[in-house]
Formats: C-alpha cells, sequence, structure tokens
C-alpha cells in the first residue's frame, strides 16, 4: 500500500491518533514493535495559528518514529487550512524531522472536539467538510489523508458516498472508523459500510479500516473479509504496543507468538520510560509515563499495589527501581495476557 510516495508495504497496520496516548516516546515503541506508521496527537489548528506551544511541540517529529503524520482538527477553514501549512513545515516551526503526510481528524467523538464542530462534529456538515479538505489538499506540498467515521448516527451513515467526494479533492488515503458519532466507543464497530467503500469500483484511493482490531486473528479477518488496504490499531495497543509484532507474524506467517513474559515487558516499559525523559524531562516525562505504566501489566495478579506505587511516584530512578522490582518478582509470567488486555 502505498500514501504518495510512502511504501507502507503488504497489509500494512498502523497506529491510530490517539489523545493524550500517540505522544512521540510511545509512538518510537510502536514503530520498533512493527507498527507500519503512526500518527501524532490531536493538533487544535486555532492552537496553531495562535502559536500555542501545546500544540506546536505536538508536531516535534522524532527520527526514529517516521513515517508519521500530524492529524490536525478544527472547524474554522482557514484556521484549518493555516494549520496545515504549519505541519507542511514542522521541521522549521516545531523542530525535528518533519512529517511526512497530513491527517485531517473528521474522526474524533468526545464532545469537547465533536460538540464543538469539530472531528466526528463535521459528519453533520459534509459539504464543509468537503470544502476544508479541498483546500488543504490544494495549501499543501504532503500527502493529505482523511479519518472519518460511519456518519453523525445510525440515521446518517453517509460514508459510502462521503468517501468519494472526500478522493475527489485530492486526498491519498481515507482512513474509516466503523462506528458513528454517537456510538462513540461503545457497541461492536461495524465494518460492512467500511467494505461497500472498499468495493466501490469509482475508489481507487487506499482504504483503511479502524474499530476494535484487537488480535492479530481479527486483524487477518478484516484484511480478507473487507478487503481493506491497511488497518488501524487504536486502543489495543494502549499497555501493549507489541501487538503490532504479534499482528505482523500472524499475517506473514500464520503462526501466534506466545505472550510476552513480564521481564520482556519490563525492558520495553523502561525503554519508553527512557525516551518520555529524553523528551520531556524528568518531571513530565515521568507523568505522562504512568498512564502507560497503569497498562503495561494490566491483569497480572498481585500487582494492585506495585501498580499504585508506580502511578504515584514522582522519581525517575524510583520508578526505574519499581520496574526492576517488577522483572524480578514477576518474571517470566506471561499471565497478563488476557482477555482484559485484548478487548479494549
Amino acid at each position: 500500500m502505498k500514501i504518495g510516495n510512502i511504501d507502507l508495504g503488504d497489509r500494512p497496520v498502523l497506529l491510530a491518533p490517539m489523545e493524550d496516548v500517540t505522544d512521540a516516546s510511545f509512538r518510537i515503541i510502536c514503530r520498533e514493535c512493527g507498527a507500519s506508521m503512526a500518527y501524532t496527537e490531536f493538533v487544535p489548528s486555532d492552537g496553531l495559528v495562535r502559536d500555542a506551544a501545546k500544540a506546536i511541540a505536538k508536531m516535534h517529529i522524532y527520527p526514529g518514529e517516521r513515517p508519521v503524520g500530524i492529524q490536525i482538527y478544527g472547524n474554522d477553514p482557514d484556521a484549518m487550512v493555516e494549520a496545515a501549512r504549519m505541519a507542511d513545515r514542522a521541521e522549521e516551526i516545531a523542530g525535528g524531522a518533519g512529517c511526512d503526510l497530513i491527517d485531517i481528524n473528521f474522526g474524533c467523538p468526545v464532545s469537547k472536539i465533536a460538540g464543538r464542530g469539530a472531528g466526528s462534529g463535521m459528519m453533520r456538515e459534509p459539504d464543509k467538510m468537503v470544502e476544508i479538505t479541498r483546500r488543504i489538499v490544494e495549501a499543501v506540498g504532503k500527502p493529505v489523508t482523511v479519518k472519518t467515521r460511519l456518519g453523525w448516527d445510525d440515521s446518517s451513515k453517509i460514508i459510502v458516498e462521503l468517501a468519494e467526494r472526500l478522493q475527489d479533492t485530492g486526498i491519498q488515503a481515507l482512513t474509516i472508523h466503523g462506528r458513528t458519532r454517537c456510538q462513540m466507543y461503545k457497541g461492536e464497530a461495524d465494518w460492512t459500510l467500511i467494505g461497500k467503500v472498499k468495493e466501490n469500483p469509482r475508489m481507487h484511493i487506499p482504504i483503511i479500516g479502524n474499530g476494535d482490531v484487537n488480535s492479530p486473528e481479527k486483524a487477518l479477518e478484516c484484511f480478507r473479509r473487507y478487503g481493506v488496504d491497511g488497518i488501524m490499531v487504536g486502543r489495543a495497543s494502549f499497555g501493549h504496543p507489541w501487538i503490532f509484532r504479534e499482528i505482523r507474524e500472524f499475517l506473514d506467517k500464520g503462526s501466534l507468538l506466545p505472550p510476552m513474559p513480564v521481564r520482556q515487558r519490563v525492558e520495553l516499559a523502561k525503554r519508553q520510560m527512557e525516551l518520555s525523559l529524553q523528551m520531556k524531562g524528568p518531571v513530565t516525562g515521568v507523568l505522562e509515563m504512568r498512564r502507560h505504566l497503569s497498562c503495561y501489566f494490566k491483569g497480572l495478579a498481585d500487582f494492585r499495589d506495585t501498580r499504585m506505587r508506580l502511578v504515584t511516584e514522582k522519581d525517575p530512578d524510583e520508578v526505574m527501581r519499581l520496574l526492576d522490582y517488577v522483572a524480578q518478582r514477576w518474571g517470566d509470567d506471561a499471565s497478563v495476557i488476557d482477555s482484559n488486555v485484548y478487548g479494549v
């Protein structure tokens, strides 16, 4: 599968953009674990236009994470176009290696975004969505892609027609989450309409499916049953970045990797911790690792007290010592892999 000149190989598995999750340290870990491509956290267009430091910092890309896309969101066309231009020049504005493509977020369902008409809130204004996309494609040099949902609610699943209209603007790939905005993340993702978009003979850009890809078996089913060009993994990667390695092994060789022992999880967590500290310093680096550390060992027996210490400790050296203790205490235990992890 290719997005512009970006060759992601056969049946790529991408890391979904997730706010407060897919920071640079996590993106690098997922890429090292086999993710074909990653995306930044959501970058607000109005924040970029105002030169807000936090928004600009989200565009800093490290060499080890490419290929990577910067995802922007908003509902003001002029601000979205200007934000896309800034993302196109991210290496000048935010430093770092720069991105490979610009992704437009028309899919986030949370109220603080969709309620203001951005993200999946745009599903209620398809004409405006198409116009914003067209203007961004015309304004930037890098490939532009879109991530969206089936529709606003069950009575307005417009994705089959909308996909054609978005393609006509010049985007070079489309990711579809198999839920409506009103579903949020509830219920089971419906891939039927994703498959219908892919089956449309007028569609020629890559179609990437998203929603409930939480195991190697599910990944293979999505490729075989719905014919998508790529799949995107979101919540199932949280605390479980090696899911990309597991999926890749199953897609390429048809074999299931054994559950990862705790000792190996600790080494991966320490690697991410080190990256977080390097990128964000000792205070923020520790704080923002807590959400990951609380999930790395989800399902492990008798772990509650240790988890509490991991997510409340402020001293990075002590966090590292706690991780060493986890490796010593639980060692080769692989029972942490269970339905609570795969079923997120």
